[in-house]
């Protein structure tokens, strides 16, 4: 009796934890299918070309329950809403790469050395078969003393069967976002002090004209930025960009 209350425990977390997810979205590509699942502020996982890759994972590893393990770890920063050793070290396996800035690798126990991908900005690496291009991600105005100086974080450009896939990390819309080419998919940041406001956002994603956008990592310190305002200053822009609303915060 108390084993099968037990299971019944442990079937009701993992159908919860499911139920609070937004439902995945597909893209299709030369390569096959590229399934993206948005999971919690800036963790988000996608799936493709046999592989599955995390993104800033924190938070514990009961958000990714369900989920393949990691073949590939992407990590932008490293503040701990990106960059968090614990959830780290419960999700990755024996196999899993981490692809990282400098300052994050510096800050990776010694046993994690070996499966390291360091990439600074302007730096590419394939990983199963993934392009990974690491670009800047930084504060405006520029300063050493910033919460996000330039060169420390990576914003990622991953190409999967001729679809380019972005994510910002932690930026304001600096030139080399708005300069971003023939971008099918952009993760794009917006909350206050830390990044920028809905207005620069929208106006950066105008510039940089995405195909598809999805506003994440929108909890400030006055709360959850307005992505439905955010949506309308896209739509009135360029009615040709997708704003797809997702559930970034099931437990808020």
């Amino acid at each position: 009796m108390k084993l099968s209350f037990l299971t019944i425990l442990i079937a009701l977390a993992f159908f919860t934890a499911n139920a609070q997810r937004s439902a995945p979205d597909t893209l299709q590509t030369s390569a096959g299918p590229v399934i993206i699942q948005p999971i919690e502020h800036a963790s988000l996982v996608l799936t493709a070309h046999g592989a599955t890759i995390y993104v800033d994972p924190s938070g514990g590893a009961d958000k990714f329950q369900g989920l393949a393990s990691p073949d590939i770890i992407l990590i932008t920063d490293i503040h701990g809403d990106h960059f968090d050793i614990k959830t780290l070290d419960a999700i990755k396996t024996a196999t899993t790469t981490l692809v990282v800035p400098q300052a994050v690798a510096d800050k990776l126990p010694a046993a994690d050395k070996d499966k390291l991908v360091v990439l600074k900005n302007g730096d590419y690496s394939t990983q199963s078969g993934i392009s990974i291009r690491a670009i800047p991600m930084y504060n405006l105005p520029e300063s050493a003393t910033a919460m996000h100086p330039k060169g420390r974080g990576n914003g990622y450009v991953l190409t999967i069967g001729g679809k380019n896939i972005y994510i910002s990390g932690d930026t304001q819309g600096i030139p080399e976002m708005r300069s971003l080419k023939n971008i099918d998919v952009a993760f794009v940041c917006m909350n206050l002090p830390y990044t920028m406001d809905i207005k620069e956002a929208a106006d950066a994603v105008l510039a940089f004209k995405p195909k598809i956008v999805y506003p994440y990592h929108y909890r400030g310190q006055g709360g959850l930025s307005d992505v439905n305002a955010f949506k309308a200053l896209v739509e009135a822009g360029n009615k040709g960009i997708d704003v797809r609303l997702r559930n970034w915060y099931p437990r808020q």
